[in-house]
């Protein structure tokens, strides 16, 4: 099974021990392994882990920021319940993703997508300089002849592209910072299996008809050509998960 491919994170991108032990504990406690409550001790996980006390404080740390952990003098280390999570930081997502939750992540983040971006279609359509736009039209170009041909790693990297300029072309800076947790999910549906093999020519055809309405400045055409991609996306989604695990997703 293919694994998520890396978004641009210090955090997961740096070599050795540190990402190692951050990647492991966090993918415990996302997934429920390490519940709520739990205490941690440094001392303990630096023998589990077999590394040093300095590599588990600072993976804690890193942890901490994302609200997962607490650390409490002469208590320990205790993992937090999931409403006190960043739920938008990447990584979160990306632990989220590789756990039993799987489903429950892509909705949630998909109805965040449904709300945000055919949003930013719109603004896009009014903001869009014409140079981007154009781009825009080719980029959904290359992501048809990549679906068509089966080629699935290039029409995800295009797909991530595709997404993060027209959050970008909208001129509103936060929902642009949403690229990052939005191409974990795009990258989980890859790599999990939880998208077609090949990608269907209605979807692909939705591309390109955001990409032209941006370019014709048609705000309403971008906007509900996006809401299409956001629907089509979660029946998708619903239906290869019910055909894995023999049950359905969350409504």
């Amino acid at each position: 099974m293919a694994q998520p491919a890396e978004v641009d994170d210090d955090r997961s991108t740096q070599p050795g021990l540190h990402a190692r032990v951050l990647d492991t504990l966090g993918m415990a406690i996302c997934g429920g392994v390490l519940a709520p409550g739990t205490v941690l001790f440094i001392d303990d996980l630096a023998e589990q882990h077999t590394v040093s006390r300095p590599v588990v404080r600072e993976a804690l740390r890193v942890l901490a920021s994302m609200g997962l952990v607490e650390s409490r003098r002469r208590v320990g280390t205790i993992i937090q319940h999931p409403r006190g999570w960043n739920v938008y930081d990447p990584l979160v997502i990306r632990w989220r993703l590789a756990g039993a939750g799987r489903i429950g992540q892509l909705r949630s983040i998909t109805e965040l997508r449904s709300a945000v971006e055919p949003a930013a279609a719109g603004l896009a359509a009014e903001r869009a300089e014409p140079r981007e736009a154009s781009e825009l039209v080719a980029l959904a170009a290359r992501m048809w002849e990549a679906g068509q041909a089966g080629e699935m790693d290039l029409f995800l990297a295009l797909d991530i592209e595709f997404h993060h300029r027209v959050l970008a072309a909208s001129r509103n800076e936060m929902f642009e910072h949403l690229h990052q947790a939005i191409a974990e999910v795009l990258t989980g549906r890859h790599a999990y299996g939880l998208m077609p093999h090949h990608p269907h020519v209605d979807a692909l055809q939705m591309h390109v008809d955001v990409a032209q309405a941006i370019q014709r400045r048609d705000l309403e055409m971008a906007r509900s050509s996006m809401v299409r991609i956001m629907e089509r996306t979660m029946d998708e989604t619903k239906a290869i998960w019910q055909e894995q695990t023999g049950t359905p997703g969350p409504a």
